[in-house]
């Protein structure tokens, strides 16, 4: 799969592998931070070992029910990663209907914004996901993180609902 060329940049966008644990574990700790930073309250930086153990798991899984997609320049380095993580549907007892599904969640490294980076792991993972059946793709997106929130609606994401909670006293 290959990417778009902007600014000189040439991308090549791939499934993720065991040699990319690394790079991905880097891209997680780092949105980790910036969200941490948007709100405290809600996120955490994860520890290193764990996002290690989700990565070589999902990469490990012969199945493919989820994909990890990476973007990488023409030098190898990997720029940003989306993750397409199938949703289950309702059970049986619930009123609402199955329809394939999953999460995308894309991470590009600040020097790599605005290179046409997420725009093609976007594409990328939407091509997985109808390939798979899947018709249904969600990004879940802190209300603060207002370049996300823009990133996604250009790419004709849309308010799917409202999620409302509450801590519990």
């Amino acid at each position: 799969m290959s990417g778009p060329e902007r600014s000189g940049t040439r991308l090549t966008v791939r499934p993720a592998s065991v040699a990319d644990v690394a790079s991905l574990v880097e891209l997680r700790l780092a949105n980790a931070r910036a969200h941490r930073a948007l709100d405290a309250g809600a996120y955490r930086v994860p520890p290193r070992d764990a996002v290690v153990r989700h990565f070589a798991a999902v990469l490990a899984d012969a199945a493919g029910r989820d994909a990890v997609l990476v973007a990488e320049t023409h030098d190898s380095r990997v720029v940003g990663m989306v993750e397409v993580l199938r949703c289950a549907d309702p059970p049986a007892h619930q009123i609402l209907r199955p329809e394939p599904s999953a999460q995308v969640h894309t991470v590009v490294l600040p020097d790599a914004r605005g290179l046409g980076v997420g725009t093609a792991l976007v594409a990328a993972a939407e091509r997985w996901a109808r390939s798979r059946g899947i018709t249904y793709l969600s990004a879940g997106i802190h209300h603060r993180n207002a370049d996300a929130v823009r990133f996604y609606r250009q790419h004709g994401y849309t308010d799917a609902g409202l999620s409302l909670g509450r801590t519990v006293p």
